[in-house]
Formats: structure tokens, sequence, C-alpha cells
């Protein structure tokens, strides 16, 4: 396989489809090496449209999500040079590392230890010292960092059932929180935007499906 052969033809035919038209983005997609973070045995997947398995044995389990996924998500936050963002479920450290070159600061949580490793090792390979890896019990996801907080954008690497509000209220105003939510079959890219002291405005971005981030409350189930 001709690796820049392969990366070109996954932003050509993957990423610009949808509607990933951001300059900036597409030249930072092609220049950061995606293949440095999927692991070893995967390789061969790095540059597929389709979610590549971080942990051996667990197809549901955490995962990179599709190229044009993380591309999208990343147009859609506009993350600018001196803002401070806050990742939850770092995985293999590739969204992080994006969210890096674009931002001043990133933290990024992680509940497994195997794949905090993992991300650290990835990030300090590149080069990306502004990226932080904080392990954190799986809980610790859905109450994110308040110590950090304020945070310009949050990006939830995984799907949830709802956004929890301590999160919400951690952003700055003018801050950005992007997050996959629904259950399955039906889930949405949605994009919160803090506006007011008080107040977040929604926008739905585009249907997609991810696996679940762990440590989020699920909505409760009715019993007739």
């Amino acid at each position: 396989m001709n690796i820049e052969t392969a990366r070109f033809n996954m932003i050509e035919q993957q990423i610009r489809p949808w509607d990933v038209l951001d300059p900036n983005v597409l030249a930072l997609l092609a220049t950061l090496k995606r293949e440095d973070f999927v692991p070893a045995g995967l390789r061969a997947m790095a540059f597929v449209d389709s979610q590549v398995p971080l942990i051996e044995g667990e197809a549901d389990g955490p995962c990179m999500l599709e190229p044009k996924v993380e591309a999208r998500l990343l147009q859609e936050l506009r993350v600018q040079r001196h803002e401070k963002v806050l990742e939850v479920g770092a995985g293999s450290g590739f969204m992080a590392a994006l969210l890096a070159h674009r931002a001043q600061q990133v933290f990024t949580l992680e509940c497994r230890p195997a794949l905090a490793q993992m991300a650290r090792d990835n990030l300090r390979r590149n080069g990306l010292v502004n990226a932080r890896v904080v392990e954190a019990p799986a809980e610790q996801g859905a109450r994110g960092l308040p110590g950090e907080a304020p945070f310009d954008v949050i990006l939830l690497s995984g799907s949830v059932a709802r956004v929890p509000q301590g999160l919400l209220e951690q952003l700055k105003i003018g801050g950005r929180l992007a997050a996959i939510v629904g259950e399955e079959p039906v889930m949405v890219a949605r994009l919160f935007t803090r506006v007011g002291e008080g107040a977040w405005s929604e926008a739905d971005l585009f249907d997609t499906v991810a696996p679940r981030l762990e440590g989020f409350a699920e909505l409760p189930r009715f019993v007739f």
C-alpha cells in the first residue's frame, strides 16, 4: 500500500464529500500521520472509512471514529490557536493530536490505562507537547475537569445518551461542545454553544453512530 496515495484518497473520497472544506483542516489531515495512531496490527485500516477498534477482542469497545467524522467535528468546533480544549475519551490520541495542532492547550481524559499510555506515547512520538493525557476513572468523564475549567472547546469522542449539564457549565461564554447524542440506531452529532451565563444553543450537524463513552448515565427506561 502506498501510504501517501491512501491518505490522499481518504481526504478526497471520504472527507471532502462530507462537506469538510476548511483548507486548514484539510492541510492538517494531509500532514498528521493517522497511521501512527492505529494499533500496529490494524495499520492497514488507518485510511478506511470505518471505525478502528483500539482494544483486541472488544469490537464494540473504544475505537477511532471514521476519518470523515473526526474531520467534520474538528471543522465544526472552529478551534483557534489561543484556546483551551478538553476531550473526553483519548483513545489512541489521534483526535487530541488534531486538536493540539489547532489549540494552545489540550487536556484529554482516558479511563483505560492501556489506552492512556498509548495516547501518551503517540502524542510524544509526534512531538505534541501541548496535549496532556489525564488518566481518571470512567465516571470522571461526565464530570470533566472543573479544576482546569473554563474551556473554549469540549469534545466527547464517543456517544452519550445526553450531555451532562456540568460539562456544559465548564464552557466559557462563546465556548463550543460537540458530542454524538442518542441511542442506536438513531444518533446525531450535536454542537452546543454557550451564549450566556445560563444559556446554550444547540445545532444538529449530521447523523452517525459511535460506541458509548464509559461513565456516562443512560436515560431511564420506562416500564409500563
